[in-house]
């Protein structure tokens, strides 16, 4: 379990994040939401030692993440930052193999190789494995930076935004291999994400941020409500149930205080959506 009790981050005078106090119970996807700027990068990048707190603390499993040197941290939580970039000229077997260094110190073993094979067909790249990453999409970089950190075969694995770059199709199958990871390898998924929609299809718990603090927690269907996610995100947000599914709509409504856009008493709920 991953615990944190009042962390803050500042950056001079500006507090980015915190005091937030919560927790990450082993198994399963946690989603953490909000608008931009909310801490949700802040504080991943914190859980994963990326960065120091500048006051509280976070635990795995009860201990500091503090203690923990980086070779054995390494071993227990791997994470993937927002914004991805090597300056060598690697094929897509060779990045994805970074992820077995904490295990192997460079010098990798048949379980290793076997591992890294694994990874590469989990997120369907077995058709690029040996293509440069220079000549891929960003989505399919994006895959890849993926693959590599499922790679590194620990129990718990922080993304952040691992859906930038991808259409819609291979959003949804991201999201379909993180949860099939969360369920048949029994790994602790925690991603940022910016759609609500994925978020509530896929997660077993959100957590929103705004303004670096947690305004609220909960099972999805505790979540998906329109007048709390309105306030939260600042624009009207209207929530369906789809199939079991609750689903947020934003696009195309009025949004709270927007009298220049809309007419006169026109409630949100009245006015037509733009027809599709």
């Amino acid at each position: 379990m991953i615990e944190f009790a009042d962390l803050t981050k500042s950056y001079g005078r500006a507090t980015v994040l915190g005091p937030v106090s919560g927790e990450f119970p082993s198994g399963g996807v946690t989603a953490l939401v909000g608008p931009n700027g909310a801490g949700k990068s802040t504080l991943l990048t914190i859980l994963g030692r990326l960065v120091d707190a500048s006051s509280g603390t976070a635990t795995i499993d009860g201990v500091p993440v503090s203690q923990f040197k980086p070779a054995q941290i390494a071993r227990r939580l791997a994470i993937l930052r927002q914004e991805n970039s090597v300056n060598a000229r690697l094929s897509v077997r060779d990045l994805v193999a970074f992820g077995r260094f904490p295990h192997s110190r460079g010098r990798l073993t048949a379980d290793d190789h076997a591992t890294v094979d694994d990874a590469i067909g989990f997120l369907g790249l077995a058709d690029l494995a040996d293509r440069f990453l220079d000549e891929l999409s960003g989505g399919q970089r994006q895959r890849a930076y993926v693959a590599m950190t499922l790679a590194q075969d620990t129990d718990v694995i922080l993304l952040d935004e691992p859906l930038n770059n991808l259409d819609m199709r291979h959003q949804v199958r991201m999201m379909d291999r993180l949860r099939d990871a969360a369920d048949a390898l029994d790994k602790t998924i925690i991603v940022v994400v910016h759609d609500l929609n994925f978020a509530a299809a896929y997660a077993d718990r959100i957590i929103v941020l705004r303004d670096g603090t947690i305004a609220a927690s909960g099972t999805p269907a505790e979540i998906m409500r329109s007048e709390l996610l309105t306030e939260i995100f600042g624009t009207t947000v209207r929530v369906h149930v789809l199939d079991g599914i609750p689903v947020a709509v934003y696009a195309g409504l009025p949004h709270p205080g927007a009298d220049d856009d809309s007419p006169t008493g026109v409630e949100a709920s009245d006015h037509p959506s733009p027809s599709r």
